[in-house]
């Protein structure tokens, strides 16, 4: 029996030294703010300061007397990511990508504590602070759960809302084992290695088992996932997130009285299609597209396509 016992403690410390191994190999401080800013920010970069040391960062581009869309990305992902829909959209729209707390360029303390809710406060904040009126607002994954949330507790700031691919229902089963970063964030000893490491493998398995083709999702693209996710303070925000939020139900969003287009791929594997019908038969009056072959990204895996689609929508409502 000692023997076992002895082979089991060898076992764990070879574990714990392997951890500590790869901790070492991709420990990364931050990149300070500035240098991110020199490196991504555009012409058409905006900042608001909204108080409670939040300073959000925004793309502002498109035509500037059109009439207002706003664009909400997702979890760890940042505004450029919608540069495929403000390319259709900047046609006839002013197009306002923003940067949640936590996210690209937006400065934010470490100790924000984000939930979807927090966040549609902080995007009503943000409008309100740059003199916005109702607006168009689209978002995707957990921009979608904070852009129906904002329809439900700002809704003077919403005037149209599309959804794609958006967060808020209890997760139905996932098509597979879900990304390895996820699966690591359930355990608070993972969410503090992750908050110190450069996550560009883990960024690079995820968002390419998310979609449908794998080629859609370049180097370029990842480095600037994970570059824009170690700005100060960036990596213990995104920690943060997951809880303590409005979940989606059908009471909850048969508060939402504006024209609501539903975007969905159909092989979406981290929010699977029957959270679109959900939200199809809670909103009343909404209008629902599914893209076969498609997975979690739709603005980046068919930017186009998906840009017309909204383009068509919001002509088909325009605003009073």
């Amino acid at each position: 029996m000692k023997i076992i016992a002895y082979v089991l403690v060898g076992l764990v410390l070879l574990v714990l030294l392997a951890g500590l191994g790869l901790w070492l190999a991709y420990r990364a401080p931050d990149i300070p703010l500035e240098t991110l800013k020199r490196d991504y920010g555009r012409p058409n970069s905006a900042y608001a300061d909204i108080g409670g040391g939040i300073r959000i960062h925004y793309l502002d581009g498109g035509k500037k007397d059109g009439r207002p869309v706003v664009l909400i990305h997702g979890f760890g992902d940042n505004s450029f990511s919608w540069d495929g829909w403000t390319k259709v959209l900047g046609a006839t729209h002013r197009v306002l990508a923003v940067d949640l707390p936590g996210h690209g360029l937006t400065d934010a303390p470490a100790d924000y504590v984000a939930s979807p809710d927090r966040l549609a406060d902080s995007i009503a904040a943000w409008a309100k602070k740059i003199g916005l009126g109702p607006a168009a607002v689209a978002g995707n994954s957990l921009g979608g759960a904070t852009a129906w949330l904002l329809a439900v507790r700002h809704p003077e700031q919403v005037r149209a809302l599309i959804l794609v691919d958006a967060a808020g229902w209890p997760m139905p089963p996932a098509k597979g084992p879900p990304p390895l970063a996820f699966r690591i964030m359930k355990y608070k000893l993972g969410r503090d290695i992750i908050a110190s490491i450069d996550s560009t493998p883990l960024i690079r398995e995820g968002l390419r088992g998310e979609v449908g083709d794998p080629k859609v999702i370049t180097d370029p693209f990842i480095a600037r996932w994970a570059a824009l996710q170690r700005a100060p303070g960036h990596r213990a925000i995104l920690m943060s997130l997951g809880g303590g939020s409005t979940p989606a139900s059908d009471a909850v969003l048969a508060n939402i009285k504006v024209p609501t287009l539903i975007l969905w791929g159909e092989a979406d594997p981290l929010i699977t299609l029957p959270a679109a019908h959900k939200f199809n038969a809670a909103i009343k009056g909404s209008e629902l597209k599914i893209y076969p072959g498609v997975g979690h990204l739709p603005m980046t895996e068919i930017p186009e396509q998906s840009a017309t689609d909204a383009a068509a929508f919001l002509a088909r409502h325009p605003q009073p």
